[in-house]
């Protein structure tokens, strides 16, 4: 069975798409999606879709040349936090809860709520840990494991990318 936010997640990738029908079927589920946008906003996806291809597929090499720099860069600027943070984990072993879109990180429903989890807090994989706003969505985040939570990445009102790590859990 599909979780709400894979199916948020289907539903985003087919509207930036060209794509006008999507059948998934899955362990006898099945969604069926059909597309009836306006005219004037599919030359807008479609350009959308083809820049993206167009980056991640670079066949010149020095273009790949100069992303790597970039990705060690970022990589050293990582482990230069972590080797100045006063508590170092060893990531390696606890699980990262990501954000399944670009938008901005919220720790509560509300600014005067209490945030949904705090580092010690206990969580099971149904626990809302965090909400994602995108496009004035918002998108509650769950804890998809059970564990305790060890660290939290961003702040509040942080925009956060695709797959960007939003927590860390130590499983049970």
């Amino acid at each position: 069975m599909l979780k709400i936010q894979e199916i948020r997640e289907i539903i985003k990738l087919i509207d930036q798409s060209s794509i006008e029908k999507f059948t998934f079927e899955s362990e006898g589920t099945k969604i069926k999606l059909e597309k009836r946008g306006n005219a004037s906003s599919a030359p807008v996806l479609t350009e959308q879709v083809q820049i993206v291809p167009v980056q991640q597929a670079a066949p010149a090499t020095q273009e790949v040349k100069q992303e790597e720099p970039k990705q060690e860069i970022t990589e050293q600027a990582s482990a230069k936090v972590e080797a100045d943070a006063p508590t170092a984990l060893d990531d390696s072993s606890l699980h990262k809860i990501t954000s399944p879109m670009v938008g901005t990180f919220y720790q509560s429903s509300s600014p005067d709520a209490p945030a949904y989890v705090k580092k010690g807090d206990s969580v099971q994989p149904d626990k809302i840990v965090c909400i994602v706003e995108a496009m004035k969505l918002f998108n509650e985040i769950e804890a998809e494991v059970s564990g305790e939570i060890v660290e939290i990445l961003v702040e509040d009102g942080q925009l956060v990318e695709y797959g960007q790590p939003l927590f860390l859990v130590k499983q049970n």
